[in-house]
C-alpha cells in the first residue's frame, strides 16, 4: 500500500462528505499545502472511518484559503492526512479485511502488513520534513466531554493541548497509534471531539487547527497545573473472548446497565454497578500499561452484579457494541500530578 501525494486540494474536493471521499481519492492520500510560514501543522483525519468531525472541520477551515479558492494566503504550511477513505465510504471504523488504522503506526504490537508499512513509510517521509506540531482528530461513541489527549508530557505538547480543553488525558498504551509516532517528531496530540454529527464538535476541532495555524510558536514557560485537569489511563478494559453481552436482560452472559456511558469521566465510588453476570465469574478482563492482568483489582462481583473494587473514572463507555468488540469496553483512568518532562 501506498499514500498518495498531492500538491494541491483537487478541485471541488472540500465540497465531498467524508464516505464520497474514496471514489474521489482511492485510498489514503497526502496533501501538502504550502503557506506563510514554512514549518508545517500535520493533521490527520479518518484515521477511523466513521469518525467524520475532523474532515468536516477541515472543509471549515480550509474554504477560506488560497489553496481552496478563498482569499487568504495560508498562515502556516499543512500536511493533510486522509486515511482510511475506504472504511469511511461505508461509514465503518475500519473494514473487516482491515486491521485499525490507528493501532498500526511505528511501534505497533500487531504482525506487520501492508498498512503498518505504509506508516511506516509516511512516517520516514516526515521524518525528514519541517514540522511545528501534529493533530490526530477523532470522536468517541459514547457520551463524552471534548478532551485533548498526550502521550508525552513535554511542555510543549500539554500547551497545545490546553488550547483544545483543559482536560488532557496522558496515555502510554495501547501502541502503534499516530500520536505516539508523531510526538517523536513534533508535539503531537489527539483531539476527542465527542459524537459524530454534532455541529459543536465540528465547530471546535476548526477553531483549533485555526489556532495552530495562526500560532506564531509554542510557548515556552511551563504550564500550570491550574490551567489543566490532567488525568492518566492505568487500565484498558476488555470483556472477555466468547462472552455473550448485550445492554439488555436478554444478554447470555453478561446484561450491560444503560446508564454507564453516563460513568464518562465521572469519579466513581467503590461499589459502583456496570451490569449484571448470569455466571460466576467476572466479566472483564483490565491490564495495566505493563500488560498484567489487574482485573481483580478494580472489579468484583456481588451478587450477581459487577461493581467497582475501588474509586474509579472511566472513558469511552459506549453502547455500541460493534466498537467494544473492535476496540475495548472502556478505559479506565486517575488524577495525575503534573509532572512536565524534557
Amino acid at each position: 500500500m501506498l499514500v498518495k501525494e498531492f500538491s494541491q486540494l483537487p478541485d471541488k474536493l472540500l465540497q465531498l462528505s467524508a464516505q464520497e471521499l474514496h471514489e474521489a481519492l482511492g485510498g489514503p492520500s497526502l496533501f501538502f499545502l504550502p503557506g506563510r510560514i514554512a514549518s508545517a501543522l500535520f493533521v490527520s483525519v479518518l484515521m477511523h472511518g466513521n469518525e467524520t468531525t475532523g474532515w468536516d472541520a477541515l472543509r471549515e477551515v480550509l474554504t477560506h484559503y488560497s489553496c481552496a479558492g478563498g482569499e487568504r494566503e495560508l498562515p502556516r504550511s499543512m500536511y493533510i492526512f486522509i486515511a482510511n477513505t475506504s472504511a469511511a465510504a461505508q461509514g465503518l471504523r475500519h473494514l473487516p479485511d482491515q486491521p485499525d488504522y490507528n493501532r498500526v503506526w511505528p511501534g505497533t504490537d500487531l504482525p506487520a502488513c501492508a498498512e503498518s508499512a505504509m506508516m511506516q513509510s509516511l512516517v520516514d517521509k516526515l521524518q525528514a520534513l519541517d514540522l511545528f506540531a501534529s493533530i490526530d482528530i477523532h470522536n468517541n461513541t459514547g457520551l463524552n466531554p471534548h478532551y485533548a489527549c498526550v502521550n508525552h508530557l513535554d511542555n510543549q505538547s500539554l500547551h497545545l493541548a490546553a488550547m483544545f480543553c483543559r482536560t488532557v488525558v496522558y496515555f502510554t498504551t495501547p501502541h502503534g497509534l499516530q500520536s505516539q509516532a508523531m510526538a517523536a517528531l513534533c508535539p503531537a496530540v489527539t483531539l476527542e471531539c465527542g459524537l459524530v454529527g454534532e455541529s459543536r464538535g465540528i465547530e471546535h476541532a476548526a477553531e483549533f487547527v485555526e489556532a495552530c495555524l495562526h500560532l506564531s510558536e509554542h510557548p515556552t514557560q511551563e504550564i500550570a497545573a491550574r490551567d489543566i485537569d490532567l488525568f492518566h489511563t492505568t487500565g484498558i478494559v476488555n470483556t472477555l473472548a466468547g462472552l455473550e453481552f448485550a445492554y439488555d436482560a436478554n444478554a447470555r452472559d453478561l446484561q450491560l446497565y444503560p446508564d454507564i456511558e453516563y460513568y464518562n469521566f465521572r469519579e466513581l465510588p467503590l461499589g459502583t454497578a456496570f451490569g449484571r453476570v448470569k455466571r460466576e465469574a467476572l466479566p472483564f478482563l483490565v491490564k495495566n500499561e505493563a500488560g498484567e492482568d489487574v482485573s481483580a483489582a478494580y472489579f468484583t462481583l456481588h451478587d450477581g452484579e459487577v461493581i467497582t473494587k475501588k474509586p474509579l473514572m472511566p472513558s469511552m463507555l459506549t453502547r455500541d457494541i460493534a466498537i467494544i468488540e473492535q476496540d475495548c469496553f472502556c478505559y479506565l483512568m486517575e488524577r495525575y500530578p503534573l509532572e512536565v518532562q524534557a
